[in-house]
């Protein structure tokens, strides 16, 4: 296959590509040879990431091409690597290089092509530095893992691992990474590091871990952590807190109460509203687990997944009332409700207890629901994957994964389905991270306790992480 921008390898060796054009009628003409010459490379720079020792970035300006790559190599060794090709904006281009090892000499050269041909300019060499010593060290196992790398944050650190557990990306945060770091469809990371402002955004992040813009709530109302959906246009979903004071005496609970619901909101990349949905407004305020009579701040809903259906719905999971919602997208209207004091449906052939405080609610490629049911059963958490019959409200439970040790994820945790047909599972402050394959056989792990890990989410390249994420 030939590379972009190449039209014909013997004539580009050659150093000019000369083609014919037509000056006169349609089809009558007198053609004439036009020079095309090369695409030229200027000034260059190659520069360490002051954020990320083992990423580096390669900058260049450019005239007649049209995208640019880097190949680049540890000094001492023979083989060497190829990163994907970057678009040309205006007269330069920027390619990012990364998974490099750290204190490593690296020789690398950046290829242009343009509509004339193809050319290499000298290479440069690079020391890249220690890493950073309060960066957290893991190790991983299993015979067959899917390709790729797994994502999660860690104490003050976004991070993305290898299959066999070696650091190959990292982002500090000054306060802490949080709990959620999260790779998007759009290729970018997001994040929302703590903060004493309830209404402090999200923070969206490039693969060199520049701030590309922050995403919020609009209507005054507190983003979660717990999950956000960015779209290829730009738009988002993001999940959003609102707190009424209400009258809770007839459900047991006080008087006067500060009740906090989980809505969701689609917000376009200028942070207008598109969507937005709110529980109060279709939902009676009961229900909640546990019952806590006479708290004055009632945490009700407490939302924690959304996805989005193949029909454009949205699934909510709601943790404290033990359900999933299906929500119209256009009308907010309520389609169904599964689990909890409100379950609209018959589950097929399964007895109580079905599930409780659920996270990580995902669809996968044939629209089966998975998520962590975190207090599981008599063994411990697990992970369930359910075909739903929406028209006759039934749920028929297909598959049910455990770790090889039991845990109680008491907080937190997601899923991941993985084609062609795997589940990456982390069980949240049960210090586990395990894939399955479709028997529910563990395929990988993270060796040992990894610690309190809220979502792990595998990416496929490190140049466009969650561009092939499932929603």
């Amino acid at each position: 296959m030939r590379r972009p921008g190449v039209r014909n390898a013997a004539l580009i060796a050659a150093g000019v590509v000369l083609y014919a054009c037509t000056d006169g009628d349609e089809g009558g003409g007198i053609t004439t040879p036009v020079r095309c010459d090369l695409p030229v490379i200027g000034s260059r720079t190659l520069e360490a990431n002051p954020r990320n020792v083992l990423a580096a970035a390669f900058r260049a300006h450019v005239q007649g091409a049209d995208s640019g790559r880097v190949r680049h190599r540890p000094t001492a060794s023979a083989g060497d690597s190829l990163t994907p090709a970057v678009a040309v904006a205006g007269d330069s281009v920027e390619v990012p290089v990364l998974g490099l090892l750290p204190g490593t000499d690296y020789t690398m050269s950046l290829t242009v092509y343009g509509r004339c041909g193809v050319i290499t300019a000298p290479p440069i060499t690079l020391t890249t530095g220690a890493l950073p010593a309060d960066l957290p060290a893991y190790s991983a196992e299993g015979s067959d893992p899917s390709p790729g790398y797994v994502s999660f944050a860690a104490g003050s650190y976004g991070l993305v691992i290898d299959n066999t557990g070696r650091v190959v990306w990292y982002h500090r945060f000054d306060n802490g990474a949080g709990l959620n770091f999260q790779p998007q469809p759009n290729g970018r990371y997001v994040a929302r590091p703590p903060s004493p402002d309830p209404n402090a955004p999200w923070v969206e992040l490039d693969v060199l871990g520049r701030v590309t813009r922050t995403l919020s709530c609009a209507r005054g109302f507190a983003p979660r952590f717990h999950d956000l959906i960015i779209d290829p246009d730009g738009s988002y979903w993001v999940m959003c807190d609102e707190i009424r004071e209400m009258d809770l005496s007839a459900a047991g609970g006080p008087a006067l109460a500060r009740v906090s619901g989980t809505g969701v909101q689609h917000l376009g990349p200028a942070g207008e509203v598109l969507f937005a949905w709110s529980p109060f407004d279709h939902f009676e305020v009961s229900g909640w687990d546990p019952p806590m009579p006479g708290q004055a701040n009632v945490n009700w809903t407490h939302g924690n997944a959304i996805a989005l259906d193949a029909d454009g719905n949205l699934l909510i999971s709601f943790r404290n009332l033990s359900e999933i919602a299906k929500i119209d997208a256009r009308t907010g209207d309520v389609l169904w409700r599964l689990g909890g004091v409100h379950n609209e449906f018959t589950f097929v052939e399964q007895t109580s207890p079905l599930f409780a405080r659920q996270h990580g609610v995902r669809l996968d490629a044939r629209g089966e629901l998975v998520f962590l049911d975190n207090l599981g059963d008599a063994t411990g958490s697990r992970t369930l994957r359910y075909a739903l019959d929406e028209g006759a409200r039934t749920a028929r439970l297909l598959a049910v994964y455990r770790p090889d040790q039991s845990v109680v994820a008491q907080v937190g945790g997601t899923t991941q389905p993985l084609p062609p047909d795997r589940t990456l599972v982390s069980y949240g402050s049960g210090g586990r991270v395990e894939e399955y394959d479709g028997a529910g056989r563990v395929v990988w792990r993270i060796a040992g306790n990894p610690g309190y890990i809220f979502r792990a989410q595998r990416v496929r390249s490190l140049y466009a992480p969650g561009a092939a994420a499932a929603r």
